[in-house]
């Protein structure tokens, strides 16, 4: 017999029945309905809630707890004198001036909501005009060294402190 798209069938055991709990003696599922005698599991409505632990003191609550977390905290984006003079190296900034703007259009910041900061790790041999949000006293020193200016952006007035 050839094989025609019509005369398909599932291989022998392939297919299970789905289990039809609830639906009386005949089924083999009544009863109960799989549930068991009493208890938590039997009763409708018995979801547990994701941590639950039996009535024991959840795991969350037995750990001790410590540290602090800052509510005004600002998270810089940290970018360095020398990854500043590789810039120039590579030609990626010709005119010798650097802003957050040209940083995150560089692809060096990707975070564009974050402030910048200029440390001072590394040499600086150019001439730049660095604009940032914040420099570390050593960047400062060695960008004014090597001839260029430092601008600071100066953000709005800070949050008022809540009681």
């Amino acid at each position: 017999m050839a094989d025609i798209l019509s005369n398909l069938r599932y291989a022998q055991g392939s297919r299970k029945k789905k289990k039809r709990i609830g639906r009386g003696q005949g089924s083999g599922h009544g009863g109960t309905s799989t549930r068991g005698h009493k208890g938590q599991g039997s009763r409708s409505g018995s979801g547990l809630k994701r941590n639950f632990e039996g009535g024991q003191m959840p795991l969350v609550r037995r750990l001790p707890k410590f540290g602090f977390t800052p509510v005004h905290r600002v998270e810089y984006a940290v970018v360095n004198v020398s990854l500043l003079e590789k810039l120039v190296e590579t030609k990626k900034v010709t005119d010798g001036v650097i802003t957050p703007d040209v940083l995150r259009a560089i692809g060096v910041v990707s975070d564009k909501k974050s402030p910048v900061k200029v440390l001072g790790d590394g040499d600086l041999k150019s001439k730049l005009s660095v604009t940032a949000h914040k420099f570390s006293k050593t960047a400062a020193e060695k960008i004014a060294a090597a001839g260029g200016t430092v601008t600071e952006i100066v953000s709005g007035p800070a949050p008022a402190k809540q009681s």
